[in-house]
């Protein structure tokens, strides 16, 4: 009823413009013609129809103004042109008493439409304009004339949040122009940008301030709360610097993701600053044919389905249209999970099955293997928390070296094609229990690329962010509780990696592989973990939450390696991605490491440890390593 009531207040607005014009034009002003009033009265009359018919045919009441580009002034201009020409044809054909000469009518028509483009521009400018300025208020004042007593003002100023808009170029310019434009809780109030040929000028009304330590009296002038970068291909060097040089005044910092389109009306995103962005670095995104072929229509098993890799895994091989996702998993909820959301996503498109076991049950195991005769497997089941297991060096072992010893043995007893290791940075000289447990993992499906039918790899990389168990869910909790955040020590540095990036680079280099490769991510920069809880501290808005150190905890490494020869490494046809030279051990080695270890877990947990420092040569103690690191070194490389 209001969207009526404003088309016909836009209607009235019209006629009483055409009333305005005709009386000026042919009343108030003679010309040669002289009309009588029967005469003006009748000339009105075909101005007013062939006009507003015209407009109705071209839906020119239709449109919402203040949203309106100049397609919408375009189509109004078409639209009066066309009545003019009607209206021309009519004088000359109709057999009419009194007649206007052709320019009477020409300037009628003109300034009719002159004023109501004025009209209608002045009502879209005064609803981009509606701030807390006097000036601002005058525009509010105009807009309520404008749209009738309807018209809300809550949607127009209040409650809003007043944006300073990081970069001057066209994808700021495109945001501010969006928001302007739109409806929207936020108001851009200014720009702010490097470029001294874009500082001191304005765009679309709003100042360009230059980033310097100037600019925050600038901002606070402006009453301006909360700043969004909007730069097209910012380096990450930029990115932490932006982001430093205002979190660090007390502004809330957000990101214009230009190219991300939401579902939804087809807006573009403005989001918060989130905890993958405290990479700074490019997200790594693997999107080729050539692996989704790989894997479409094929059986894949995914064992550890349900953790945060495996789920992403399935998430990621869903789309590749394969033959049918297994999710091998001991934790039900978490295979149900992901179940539950594939299906709803893929209804009866995709075929996912769950089967409940340990990858360490050989019974349990060769019915799944029996059941769905696997194309390929890829191994995310490992215990994986560093503490624990060193608590439990017996369950380690079990687990995460027999249970991929047992997956190796399947895979070829079944004649599956591929068979993916997914393993970690802290294999590489393994400082605790579930490292040297990883690297005996990728020494197991190394050397059974030496004597398998199957093609075997495994994929290294680092922490990954917002996994279950890492530090990231950890800080969120504490810093929700209002502190303290605890971490071991201020030194640690980590690489890390996101759960999409983790998965997508598992699937690019088993798709890639041979056979006999150890895949190294290059991933760039390590981060150290005293910033990123600072960061995460000052993205969540909470104040007064400190840091406390804990100390190192039993095995903890103060930095993580992701090659054991870096010197070693060949590079592949993606640039991120890297091939570790590890020469694989033969069937005889592998098989009198793996006696030791079953001798071993049939004693105890320091049996176990002692053993896993014999078949694991690179296993040290955290002391070795952490006394013979140069830390101040490391830290001055850190992002």
């Amino acid at each position: 009823m209001k969207k009526l009531n404003r088309r016909l207040l836009l209607v009235a607005y019209d006629v009483f413009i055409l009333a305005f014009v005709d009386l000026f034009l042919l009343v108030l002003y003679k010309g040669v013609e002289d009309l009588s009033q029967a005469g003006m009265l009748i000339q009105a009359l075909i101005s007013f129809v062939c006009i507003f018919a015209s407009r109705l045919i071209f839906g020119i009441y239709h449109q919402i103004w203040r949203y309106g580009g100049v397609q919408c002034y375009i189509r109004l201009f078409i639209a009066d042109g066309c009545a003019f020409i009607v209206n021309l044809i009519l004088e000359l054909a109709l057999p009419l008493e009194e007649n206007i000469t052709t320019a009477r009518l020409l300037s009628i028509a003109c300034m009719n439409l002159l004023i109501a483009l004025a009209m209608r521009m002045l009502y879209r400018y005064a609803y981009k304009s509606s701030n807390n300025t006097v000036y601002g208020k005058a525009m509010r004042v105009l807009l309520r004339v404008f749209s009738g007593p309807n018209r809300p003002t809550s949607g127009v100023m209040a409650d809003k949040t007043n944006l300073a808009i990081i970069g001057a170029g066209h994808v700021g310019v495109a945001l501010a122009e969006e928001l302007m434009n739109g409806d929207s809780y936020y108001v851009p109030r200014c720009f702010v940008d490097t470029n001294v040929e874009k500082t001191n000028r304005t765009v679309h009304g709003l100042p360009v301030f230059s980033e310097d330590p100037n600019v925050f009296l600038h901002l606070k002038e402006y009453g301006v709360q909360q700043v969004v970068i909007a730069i097209h291909d910012l380096g990450e060097g930029d990115k932490k610097r932006i982001y430093d040089f205002y979190s660090s005044a007390g502004y809330k910092v957000k990101v214009y993701d230009y190219l991300v389109m939401e579902s939804a009306g087809g807006k573009r995103q403005l989001r918060e600053f989130d905890i993958d962005d405290l990479l700074f670095r490019k997200p790594i995104s693997i999107d080729n044919e050539r692996t989704n072929e790989y894997y479409r229509s094929k059986v894949i098993m995914i064992t550890g389905g349900g953790g945060s890799i495996g789920s992403e895994l399935c998430r990621q091989i869903a789309k590749m249209k394969p033959k049918r996702i297994v999710i091998v998993d001991i934790y039900e909820n978490g295979a149900y999970d992901v179940q539950q959301e594939l299906r709803i996503q893929y209804g009866a498109s995709l075929d996912v099955v769950i089967e409940i076991a340990s990858i360490t049950n050989r019974a349990a195991m060769e019915r799944i293997f029996e059941r769905h005769h696997p194309n390929i497997i890829i191994n995310a089941a490992a215990h994986k928390h560093v503490p624990l297991m060193e608590h439990n060096c017996i369950e380690a072992v079990e687990n995460n070296v027999f249970g991929t010893k047992l997956l190796v043995e399947l895979t070829e007893e079944y004649g599956a094609e591929r068979f993916l290791m997914v393993s970690t940075d802290k294999a590489v000289n393994p400082t605790n229990v579930m490292g040297a447990t990883k690297r005996m993992c990728e020494m197991i499906v190394l050397s059974a690329s030496t004597f398998g039918k199957a093609k075997y790899s495994a994929t290294r990389f680092g922490n990954v962010l917002g996994s279950a168990g890492s530090v990231v869910p950890i800080f969120k909790k504490q810093i929700a509780n209002g502190g303290p955040v605890t971490l071991t020590d201020k030194r640690i540095i980590r690489y890390f990696m996101t759960i999409p990036e983790a998965s997508q680079l598992v699937l690019e280099s088993g798709a890639m592989a041979n056979n006999g490769e150890l895949f190294v991510l290059d991933m760039g920069k390590p981060v150290r973990i005293y910033d990123l809880a600072e960061s995460m501290i000052r993205l969540s808005g909470v104040k007064g939450v400190e840091i406390i150190e804990t100390g190192l905890r039993p095995g903890e490494k103060l930095y993580e390696e992701l090659l054991i020869k870096s010197e070693e490494l060949d590079k592949t046809e993606n640039s991120l991605i890297f091939i570790e030279r590890d020469l694989p051990l033969s069937r005889e080695e592998i098989n009198e490491k793996l006696e030791k270890l079953s001798y071993a877990i049939k004693l105890d947990d320091d049996a176990v440890r002692e053993t896993l420092k014999l078949v694991v040569p690179t296993f040290k103690s955290p002391n070795e390593i952490n006394d013979k690191a140069d830390i101040k070194a490391r830290s001055e490389a850190v992002v």
